[in-house]
């Protein structure tokens, strides 16, 4: 087995990128913030990866698999204590963006990806689902986009740019985190 269990993500990791940005000068039009930001994200998506791909090789079968997303999701998703609101408000972002990461993962892992239809068309009918203010069905669809990518379907996160602001453009920001992850799941380093 290449990693132990409960060695993929743990709370000192996501910990640390908590300080990381407690301690910066986070201003969300920066770029150097929004670089940490993403960092972040993508560093939560490769671990999601490597589960995925441990899965997929046999190294775990689907109850280890799942419990390893649930015990990284109670840690990333866990209320933040930040006492300034942009900071809070950029972490929650973050953390918006990877429930659909999450729960896409366990999606695959429970039923494999969906049979038909790509990435984008999902994300199309979770926009549409959003604007109808059906969140359930909008996350539905996302996730299904998700299924799609971890079984290796290309993906253009561009389509975001032709979408209203809101809940899917986030999650199609996990999606991109997860699509970069599943092509090369190297650790993104905290010091970059």
């Amino acid at each position: 087995m290449s990693t132990p269990p409960g060695e993929y993500y743990t709370d000192e990791r996501w910990q640390n990128w908590l300080d990381r940005i407690e301690a910066e000068d986070v201003d969300p039009e920066s770029d150097d913030s929004a670089q940490l930001l993403w960092n972040m994200q993508d560093d939560t998506a490769i671990a999601v990866a490597k589960i995925l791909k441990d899965y997929d090789d046999g190294e775990l079968d689907e109850d280890a698999a799942l419990g390893e997303l649930e015990d990284m999701r109670e840690v990333v998703l866990a209320d933040l204590e930040f006492e300034d609101e942009e900071r809070l408000m950029l972490v929650d972002s973050v953390q918006t963006s990877l429930v659909c990461v999450f729960y896409a993962a366990e999606e695959y892992i429970v039923g494999g990806a969906v049979e038909e239809g790509t990435p984008v068309e999902y994300v199309h009918a979770a926009a549409d689902s959003e604007s109808e203010e059906d969140l359930d069905a909008a996350l539905g669809y996302s996730v299904q986009a998700g299924t799609r990518i971890i079984a290796g379907d290309e993906f253009d996160p561009a389509v975001a740019e032709e979408l209203e602001p809101g809940l899917v453009v986030q999650w199609v920001n996990g999606l991109d985190s997860l699509q970069s992850a599943m092509q090369d799941p190297e650790v993104v380093e905290e010091d970059e």
